[in-house]
């Protein structure tokens, strides 16, 4: 059967579901989500249990939307929307899409509008008669996420077009015979970064992260058989947004691929955010591009963004679930179904099973699984680390310490995830006076990382959520945090005599405002560089880490060497990886219990110490891949 009669199947499917006094204007596909269009959307707007009866009879994910030939004219619509949102909700702004009838208002609390048990947002609709939706405006201003979704807006058409193509492949007849499993190792195995997973049926090809190697550059093996070509993929799925699992993808899209990219939506803002940087740092550091900023463009228009615990179709036999990893803001672990149960398979990412300054410890309940594809960054059987309340006392202590003798104490951090972790810390310890107060400099992509966490803080947990919205307390905005804006401020920074600390990406130390900082700082026995984060091998910063009393550097062309005096500290208990005993307690924890685990993202020693580990203590069968590897799961 072509796609056309397909799709005419399916609305006749859609109009046997709706209630019998609903009209219908037209019925379209989008992507994953079946539109049904109606001339009289104030009758069923505020009805928000239809949509969900509607999915659950269909098995797909349904939106009701107004006919946008029956819409009231959107200046008229905004004041009267206005008007009946109370103040408190700080509305930012209110943008009207025509053709499909919505109309996104943009709050700083958007619970506001919403309101009791969603009854003031049902109000909203039916007296505007547009299909209204609320969006978060972050409490510090976010030029990334106001540009992404900017740009969405504009480009709604093309997004438009994509998501109509992604809903007919989503319908494709499958073929009749033999069903199977397997994963392909790309990139990420036996080591830390690259990482790039591919999951294949007789049905499907589904990519998981797209990584670049921070250390050396290092893509994903993409040359090979079952990753061409790449328009043949059905989708990407990107666990969260750190270059070692997002750094590759816009080249996809300079390389032929045309389809959809699943991930949460703090990801797509976070990714784009990362990529584009990394554009700006290859440039300023002579290094190869792989993508340019026009790419990055098509992938945010080619993004599908996915909720916790929400479930679409991604291809024709596999079903995509996200679940909270606990390693950065958005990050998830994502479950597959594959087939009507053939097999249940879910890729970890980066998780930490702890609960963390920022986030809740990694989802470890899946309805089924069959095999679990998990992380090693610290798998090794020395790898223990101290809890996040020793890692704090531990900080105050140095930081004590820096403060008494008058020096600068440097911190490389990574933009997303620790960052805002050791923010946290030090506004508490400033805040509570376990540590004098003194300004905190905030160097890099840091502030416009924390503006994005400010703009999902549901992805949060639950004690700073209730920081932040019942107690009025939002630690970010503390006043002992100031953002470094110009080359000026940093050179003035630099060379002040006065006490500070200072947060500057990158964190393994590879580029960035961090060795400018490292530079005029290395030789003063009275500063510090304070080491929270995971320094790979072969990168400046691990090689400082071990000691090493002189390094070369290149400054502007020129190789210069330092001489290396300052007190050099790491403070372990911040990662946002599990350590071994976490990883251990994690697969103990998991219902179900997988029949088989695959281990990768990291070293080699680590991935097969923790394999055989889990082996001979819990009698799971386990595999320690090297990348280009494949695995029949089923």
């Amino acid at each position: 059967m072509n796609p056309d009669k397909l799709f005419e199947s399916l609305r006749e499917e859609v109009r046997s579901a709706v209630p019998e006094n609903m009209k219908i204007s037209s019925i379209e596909f989008e992507g994953p989500v079946i539109v049904i269009y109606t001339p009289e959307y104030d009758e069923f707007s505020g009805n928000d249990s239809l949509p969900r009866t509607l999915a659950q009879k269909l098995r797909r994910r349904v939106d009701i939307r107004p006919d946008p030939s029956g819409l009231e004219d959107p200046d008229k619509v905004k004041d009267k929307i206005l008007a009946m949102i109370p103040k408190s909700a700080a509305v930012y702004d209110i943008n009207f899409i025509d053709d499909t009838g919505e109309a996104l208002i943009e709050a700083v609390n958007p619970s506001e509008v919403v309101g009791k048990e969603g009854q003031l947002l049902s109000e909203i609709k039916k007296e505007s008669g547009w299909n209204v939706k609320v969006i978060r405006a972050p409490p510090i201003p976010s030029k990334t996420v106001s540009d992404v979704r900017g740009y969405i807006r504009a480009n709604h058409d093309e997004r438009r077009a994509m998501l109509k193509q992604v809903a007919r492949n989503l319908i494709r007849q499958t073929l009749d015979g033999e069903q199977w499993v397997r994963l392909t190792t790309l990139g990420g195995f036996r080591q830390v970064g690259r990482s790039a997973s591919l999951l294949t049926t007789r049905e499907s090809k589904i990519l998981i992260d797209c990584g670049l190697d921070p250390g050396s550059d290092a893509t994903p093996y993409f040359g090979v058989p079952e990753a061409q070509p790449l328009k043949d993929i059905d989708a990407v799925v990107i666990t969260h947004a750190h270059l070692d699992h997002c750094g590759t993808l816009p080249a996809l899209f300079k390389y032929g691929y045309e389809g959809p990219v699943y991930c949460t939506p703090p990801t797509r803002d976070l990714m784009a955010l990362l990529q584009l940087d990394n554009i700006k740092l290859g440039y300023g550091e002579a290094k190869k591009i792989l993508y340019e900023a026009q790419h990055v463009r098509k992938e945010i228009l080619h993004t599908i963004p996915l909720k916790y615990n929400e479930t679409t179709d991604i291809s024709p036999d596999v079903r995509l679930t996200f679940h909270n990893a606990g390693h950065i803001l958005g990050s998830a672990i994502a479950h597959f179904h594959v087939g009507d149960g053939l097999h249940n398979v879910a890729f970890s990412g980066d998780t930490k099973y702890e609960k963390t300054w920022l986030f809740n410890p990694a989802n470890n309940r899946f309805p089924r699984l069959e095999t679990l594809v998990i992380e090693s960054t610290y798998g090794g059987h020395n790898d223990v680390q101290p809890s996040r309340v020793d890692a704090s006392e531990e900080m105050k202590n140095i930081l004590s310490q820096a403060a008494e003798l008058g020096g600068k104490v440097l911190i490389p951090v990574f933009a997303v995830g620790r960052s805002q972790e050791v923010m946290l810390v030090l506004e508490e310890l400033m805040r509570t006076g376990k540590l004098p107060k003194m300004p905190v400099y905030l160097d890099g992509m840091i502030w416009e990382a924390t503006a994005i966490h400010t703009a999902y803080p549901e992805y949060m947990n639950s004690q700073l959520r209730t920081q932040i919205f019942q107690q009025n307390e939002n630690p970010f905005l503390s006043p002992i945090f100031k953002r470094v804006e110009t080359a000026a401020m940093r050179e003035e920074i630099c060379h002040s005599p006065d006490a500070c600390i200072v947060l500057a990406t990158s964190g393994m130390m590879s580029g960035g405002p961090v060795l400018e900082y490292f530079r005029e700082w290395a030789d003063d026995p009275k500063n510090s560089l304070l080491f929270v984060g995971y320094q790979s091998e072969g990168s400046i910063g691990r090689t400082i880490q071990r000691g090493r009393s002189e390094i070369s550097l290149n400054h502007r062309g020129k190789t210069i060497d330092l001489e290396i005096k300052l007190n050099r500290v790491t403070v372990d208990g911040f990662s946002g990886h599990s350590d071994r005993k976490q990883l251990m307690n994690y697969i103990k924890s998991l219902e179900p219990r997988p029949d088989r685990i695959v281990i990768g993202h990291g070293e080699d020693r680590k991935c097969t110490d923790l394999a055989s580990s889990i082996y001979k203590k819990y009698n799971i069968e386990t595999k320690a891949p090297q990348n280009l590897e494949t695995i029949r799961l089923r």
